[in-house]
């Protein structure tokens, strides 16, 4: 590739019913990496068919060294990172384009922020703790890293940062039995964040950070004004936190 370019970045497991709508909101871009560990479900073979190069990999090593694998992958200067549960609206494409496109001058921006939108099951959430946020997801590729972390990893980019218009459209579990699966999952990987810091767990650690969790997104940020939705989520936000901190203990043992 010649001159400015972009990257899109995507790990996958067996997405096959949301990978498309993902992958054609970014086809603007000029080459999108798509990593997949083991997917069952023809996950790679969409891909393929919208243009994507996929690599496979036989392990799953976490989420912040599995997006370094497709971090590596690219070949851009600049880098979208974006997940399998999201799509790019087109005010943030032509945002993106225009940042991609422009001629480079001292003292730009070296990564952007993106606006996220949540959905639980088609509704849009705006309150709690999915109320929109910000996510660091374009970057200069020579320039910045995904932590090693196995979740809730995050983008190392210096800064300069900027926040880009328009948003990034989160489709973030499609039932409640998935948000209650991933919500099981997560919480297995915490605990093992959490053991690998040496934190100690048990029931008192895990009752004071599950009181506080509903707390804190059903109460304090307001999740009750996104009716049964908002219940939901800060439950099984609090179930999460539950588990994270009785596990710690328990898979140590």
């Amino acid at each position: 590739m010649s001159g400015p370019s972009l990257s899109v970045a995507v790990i996958a497991k067996n997405e096959a019913h949301r990978i498309e709508r993902c992958l054609r909101s970014v086809a603007f871009s000029d080459e999108i990496v798509l990593v997949d560990s083991g997917s069952g479900d023809g996950t790679p073979e969409i891909a393929r068919r919208l243009g994507a190069r996929v690599i496979d990999t036989p392990d799953w090593p976490g989420f912040g060294p599995q997006k370094n694998r497709a971090l590596d992958a690219c070949r851009g200067d600049w880098v979208l990172s974006i997940d399998a549960d999201e799509a790019v609206d087109e005010r943030l494409r032509d945002a993106i384009l225009a940042v991609v496109r422009a001629q480079p001058k001292a003292g730009d921006p070296l990564g952007y922020w993106l606006r996220r939108a949540s959905f639980f099951c088609g509704k849009r959430i705006r309150h709690g703790d999915w109320r929109n946020d910000k996510v660091l997801r374009l970057f200069r590729r020579e320039h910045a890293r995904f932590t090693d972390d196995l979740v809730h990893e995050r983008v190392d980019c210096p800064p300069p940062h900027d926040v880009l218009p328009g948003l990034l459209l989160h489709d973030s579990v499609d039932s409640v039995e998935d948000m209650r699966e991933k919500t099981v999952r997560y919480a297995r990987l915490g605990a093992a964040k959490l053991r690998a810091k040496g934190r100690g767990g048990g029931v008192a650690d895990a009752a004071l950070h599950a009181g506080w969790t509903f707390v804190r997104g059903y109460l304090l940020r307001g999740g009750f004004l996104d009716g049964r939705a908002g219940f939901t989520i800060a439950r099984l936000n609090a179930l999460g936190s539950w588990l994270k901190y009785r596990l710690v203990r328990e898979e140590r043992a």
